[in-house]
């Protein structure tokens, strides 16, 4: 596990978290495909929101289980919280908002989500 700094694109929100970004995700949902967000997950307890609290907006779909944050200002989800299967509680961080990843030298899974 490495920790890593990101942010939102006007940066307001900023976050630490301690993850492994060899294993990531991109899925086919209705909100991911349209995002194009590359996922990696770390329990809540490794992940740190540094600034902009006050800047973030929820949005929950389907289930209502995963709480979508994104920055109101410049409307980049960096991250959300929610639970793993096992009722875990969890970050998914979109590797895409980690200052100094290159997403296009990963390999992530991609998950098919429009299943679910």
């Amino acid at each position: 596990m490495t920790k890593h700094a990101g942010g939102c694109q006007c940066g307001k929100v900023r976050f630490e978290v301690e993850a492994d970004l060899s294993q990531t995700i991109t899925c086919n949902c209705s909100r991911c495909g349209k995002l194009g967000s590359v996922l990696a997950f770390a329990p809540i307890d490794q992940f740190s929101l540094v600034s902009g609290e006050d800047a973030l907006t929820e949005y929950r779909f389907n289930t209502g289980k995963i709480q979508h944050l994104f920055c109101a200002d410049c409307g980049i989800e960096s991250f959300a919280r929610g639970e793993a299967p096992n009722g875990a509680k969890m970050a998914a961080i979109n590797v895409r908002c980690v200052d100094g990843v290159d997403v296009f030298a990963l390999e992530p899974q991609q998950v098919d989500g429009k299943s679910f």
